[in-house]
């Protein structure tokens, strides 16, 4: 057992230096002997802990800062090319805070992870930190190891199998039901909306279709080799032109819309679109999309956008707000 607790006491030096200290937080060689006490309950004489010290900078690389150079004490810093900043460690935080793909307590474990990555100091600013679930968040935990099996099958060339639920009303309730088990040839991930995707193709089927990664569930890799091949070239234009991630043929689409959805136009678009000034109020755009993941876009921008084109997307927009103008002017 000794021989064990020996051999740990680098390790007892490098997690104290990455747990307690930073360039405002200089400990000497006794207090990091007392905090290796403490937290090890392993006694560490300076001369073992200053050689492990200059182990760590000349044989692993890591960035101490000793006595002989700032006079003070030994503290270690962030190496920017292999851990985060505390800026990024708090990002990833609240993207697992407030996103609903992750089920509430997935997010939790890892949010109790990203708190381990940094020193007791930064963790200090966030002790108070809670986990809120916003509307709409996922139960299943499946979310993750979804990810995981996907991308190995589309490492791999392989095909999948998976349950796929949809809300659905049954009897007077509305409830989770399994509606398809499809067998399918994953692509790619995508993420929209604050949802992951699977792009992929269904057995029997050559056009791409979209499965929430959230709805997904009982996914297995199969043996079966994936026959369709799609470039990344298919597959980005594919992600860039399926508005509101729904699956179809792309047509082309003109509309004039207000300037107050020009910064909402650019980042839903990005390069897809062609925009140009109409007047000081207004502008025109054309871009190559889903007609029917468009038609609702403009739907919810209906005030500020003046679809152009095609005609079937006009006259599918009429007869929406005529209907509409119907059931509240009765």
């Amino acid at each position: 057992m000794e021989l064990y607790e020996k051999n740990g006491n680098i390790l007892y030096i490098l997690n104290v230096l990455k747990k307690y200290t930073d360039a405002d937080h200089i400990l000497s060689i006794s207090q990091l002997q007392e905090k290796i006490e403490e937290e090890y309950e392993q006694s560490i004489d300076p001369r073992t802990i200053r050689r492990n010290i200059n182990l760590l900078k000349e044989k692993f690389g890591y960035d101490i800062s000793t006595y002989n150079e700032n006079k003070q004490g030994y503290y270690i810093t962030n190496d920017p090319e292999t851990d985060f900043e505390p800026g990024e460690i708090r990002a990833i935080i609240d993207t697992f805070s407030y996103s609903s793909f992750v089920e509430k307590n997935l997010a939790k474990g890892i949010i109790r992870k990203c708190k381990k990555l940094q020193n007791v100091y930064e963790n200090e600013k966030i002790k108070n930190y809670k986990v809120f679930s916003p509307k709409g968040r996922t139960t299943n935990a499946e979310v993750i190891k979804n990810i995981e099996d996907i991308s190995n099958s589309i490492m791999n060339k392989n095909k999948v199998k998976f349950e796929y639920w949809k809300f659905c009303i049954v009897g007077d309730k509305i409830k989770k039901e399994i509606v398809s088990e499809p067998t399918a040839s994953p692509y790619a991930i995508i993420y929209d909306k604050q949802q992951f995707y699977m792009l992929a193709i269904k057995e029997g089927k050559q056009e791409f279709f979209h499965y929430r990664l959230d709805r997904i569930k009982n996914l297995r890799e199969l043996p079966d080799k994936i026959t369709i091949k799609k470039t990344d070239k298919d597959i980005q234009e594919y992600a860039n032109s399926s508005v509101e991630v729904f699956s179809g043929n792309e047509v082309e689409i003109e509309a004039n819309a207000h300037y107050y959805i020009l910064e909402d136009v650019m980042e839903k678009f990005g390069e897809n679109v062609t925009v140009r000034p109409i007047d000081k109020e207004h502008f025109n755009m054309k871009l190559k999309a889903n007609p029917l993941g468009f038609r609702l876009w403009a739907m919810r921008n209906i005030d500020l956008v003046d679809v152009k084109g095609p005609e079937s997307l006009v006259n599918e927009l009429r007869k929406i707000i005529k209907d509409a103008d119907k059931r509240y002017n009765m």
